[in-house]
């Protein structure tokens, strides 16, 4: 019996050059799913409306103002502020004001 090769290709076939399996990824290596939104290809489209709705509800939740016109790459910016602050969506959450 052979082994072939899968037809289709989802990008997960990325070889792990400790193990030498092309089918195992190396668990450290996060170089494709960490990008500055600065560098986005699409960064200064309008925000997605999945960024809009959480970033509305982040808003809401820290008090803040929210601004409906802020880019795709201004807005991840923003969520990522607005989740150090409320500790929503963080591994470890924020301490919040009158807590403990």
């Amino acid at each position: 019996m052979s082994v072939q090769p899968d037809d289709k290709d989802d990008g997960s076939n990325i070889e792990d050059p400790k193990s030498g399996n092309p089918k195992i990824k190396d668990p450290t290596d996060d170089s494709n799913t960490i990008k500055d939104p600065d560098d986005w290809t699409t960064g200064d489209e309008e925000m997605t409306g999945a960024q809009r709705s959480y970033l509305k509800t982040l808003c809401e939740e820290a008090k803040e103002p929210f601004d409906d016109k802020l880019t795709k790459a201004a807005a991840s910016k923003r969520i990522d502020e607005l989740q150090h602050k409320t500790g929503r969506g963080l591994k470890t959450p924020a301490k919040r004001e009158g807590s403990g």
